[in-house]
């Protein structure tokens, strides 16, 4: 039984201490840090928004509104008939500075969220933070009530930068 109950042990220490050994290897990656809030500059725009690190929102979104389509079937009520097509909409962040932009629609995203299931257009953006650049999609949406202009997303995040919550955007 004193063997059993020592060899259990032994499997279950040497287990944990595989374990360690992965997270690690994994910490060994070379990541930034970011806080709840961060200045990001949108290079197409040429802007800078106060926005808000979300862990929780699987892709980043942009203020955007006056979304008008153009391209050959920009009459559809179909929005996934658009892929492909151009976009242009005009965006403000918390200072009010504003901008119009026009890319193509990469994909159309169904959100979940508080109020429900909606549909939105996605575009390319560059965005960046302390001299790092890194392109993503960003969906487009009316925030024009909500405190951040700017949601940054997992997508963005993911393999290059890690959340403090305690850090705060001076601190950079």
């Amino acid at each position: 039984m004193k063997k059993l109950l020592l060899t259990a042990l032994l499997l279950l220490f040497s287990a944990t201490n595989a374990n360690l050994a992965l997270a690690e290897r994994a910490d060994n990656v070379s990541r930034s840090i970011v806080g709840q809030v961060e200045t990001i500059r949108i290079h197409e725009l040429e802007l800078d928004y106060k926005a808000r690190i979300d862990t929780g929102a699987k892709t980043t979104s942009i203020h955007a509104v006056d979304i008008k389509v153009t391209g050959e079937d920009s009459d559809s009520d179909n929005m996934r008939d658009h892929l492909g097509d151009m976009v242009e909409f005009t965006t403000f962040n918390e200072k009010g500075e504003k901008a119009t932009y026009k890319a193509k629609i990469i994909k159309v995203s169904k959100i979940r969220n508080a109020q429900g299931v909606e549909r939105r257009y996605a575009v390319k953006m560059d965005l960046g933070w302390n001299g790092e650049h890194k392109r993503v999609s960003v969906n487009l949406r009316d925030r024009g009530k909500l405190d951040y202009k700017l949601l940054i997303g997992r997508n963005w995040l993911s393999g290059d930068y890690l959340v403090d919550v305690d850090k705060k955007d001076e601190d950079d």
